[in-house]
């Protein structure tokens, strides 16, 4: 008797697996092709972000994707599919990057890595990620290293790069102040060189106008001996090129000490919330950057339906953010084009269609400035190339001139 119960065990378990099998084959959809992370169900999307550390500021980026994504599954998802966003702390420490994208890989099996954070990390991942064919797909760095589809056709950048940056904020002081002396303060490391590469091509023949060029270090507790050396040269203009809680220290800095340039900072720096505020809105008042973005905090903004949707959106999905920190504009318009990429998949969610559709794209997302485009092709990796400047009143940023870029 116990042989036979045995048996029967046996028989049951293995009816019940090839039911499941059948079930299975009957609720995939016709015509379906799917790689690891997508299903008739869902979408399993990693994300790599700095929740903690020296650039904590910036994880508000992912918690705008994370809030932009639950609003899609709220309305039925991608053609029926549900995002499964799953997002790892990298602590904001690039040495460790490749092992959180390794786990998302190989232990949650996502179908792409998207807007993993910084530009060192992301290089740590990026020959890992190509040789196992993963998408690293509009990667949260500015860097024209990730326009480079010819070595590495599953990397791609999203906004206009550092060097665009730098070459516009130079030939703007060139065309506007002509006998400028100019001081210039940048992070050393791949981001700085591309600073400062683009501030030497805007500049062109007149480089002279350079009096001095001053290095800081993500290791650095303050940027009290730099900022004294770059006022030192008597220059009238300072490329303030430091980043997140450096930006902060620098305009505190260069305020307090009472040498008032014409400053400029970083698009990646220019979050009232994050990093004017601790500086002192004062002390901002006169400092230019670069946007791409609608303002969202003009009294008749809400009058633009794009706008409107956005501020909607906050309300209900993004509350506890704040509205005067843009990285939420910039995660809400990151997952914007992803939603779309994925889209254009329809029901062949593999990883090269993925790719095939993200470097395919002439785009209008909402909050992107009139005139500023989402486009890529097969041999060009940058989707956004164009921005335009402004300048903070002590409140708020005001835009002016017309669109820069290509």
């Amino acid at each position: 008797m116990l042989r036979i119960s045995s048996l029967s065990i046996l028989v049951n378990l293995a009816l019940v697996s090839v039911l499941s099998t059948l079930v299975g084959a009957q609720t995939r959809k016709p015509g379906a092709l799917y790689d690891s992370g997508a299903t008739d169900q869902e979408i399993k999307i990693g994300n790599i972000a700095p929740y903690t550390g020296a650039f904590k500021e910036y994880g508000a980026v992912a918690k705008a994707e994370a809030a932009y994504f639950k609003m899609i599954n709220d309305r039925g998802g991608i053609n029926g599919r549900k995002i499964n966003f799953l997002t790892r702390d990298s602590g904001s420490d690039d040495t460790t990057a490749l092992a959180p994208a390794q786990e998302l890989v190989e232990r949650e099996q996502v179908l792409l890595l998207f807007a993993p954070f910084g530009t060192e990390a992301n290089l740590a991942i990026r020959a890992y990620l190509n040789e196992h064919k993963i998408p690293q797909l509009f990667v949260q760095s500015s860097s024209t290293v990730f326009n480079d589809p010819a070595h590495f056709p599953w990397t791609m950048g999203f906004y206009e790069t550092y060097r665009v940056e730098g070459l516009a904020y130079a030939k703007y002081v060139a065309e506007s102040r002509r006998d400028a002396k100019i001081a210039i303060l940048y992070p050393d490391d791949e981001i700085g060189k591309e600073y400062l590469a683009g501030v030497h091509d805007g500049l062109g023949s007149r480089t002279s106008m350079i009096v001095k060029e001053v290095p800081y270090r993500t290791s650095d507790r303050d940027l009290g001996s730099q900022i004294d050396e770059l006022k030192a040269s008597g220059a009238d203009v300072f490329l303030n090129f430091s980043v997140g809680r450096f930006a902060t220290l620098a305009i505190r800095r260069t305020y307090d000490l009472g040498w008032h340039p014409l400053q400029f900072i970083p698009n990646a720096s220019l979050s009232v919330a994050a990093f004017l505020d601790p500086a002192g809105l004062q002390k901002a008042a006169g400092v230019i950057t670069s946007a791409r973005s609608k303002g969202w905090q003009r009294p008749d903004a809400g009058s633009d339906p794009a706008v409107r949707a956005f501020l909607d959106w906050m309300e209900k999905y993004n509350p506890d953010a704040s509205l005067r920190d843009q990285n939420n504009v910039a995660g809400y318009e990151r997952a914007e084009a992803l939603v779309e990429v994925l889209k254009r998949c329809g029901d062949n969610l593999t990883r090269a269609n993925v790719m095939k559709q993200a470097s395919n794209l002439d785009l209008d997302l909402g909050m992107l400035h009139d005139g500023i485009r989402v486009k890529t092709s097969p041999t060009d990796y940058q989707p956004i190339k164009q921005l335009f400047l402004i300048k903070f009143n002590g409140k708020a940023w005001v835009p002016f001139g017309a669109v820069i870029g290509g």
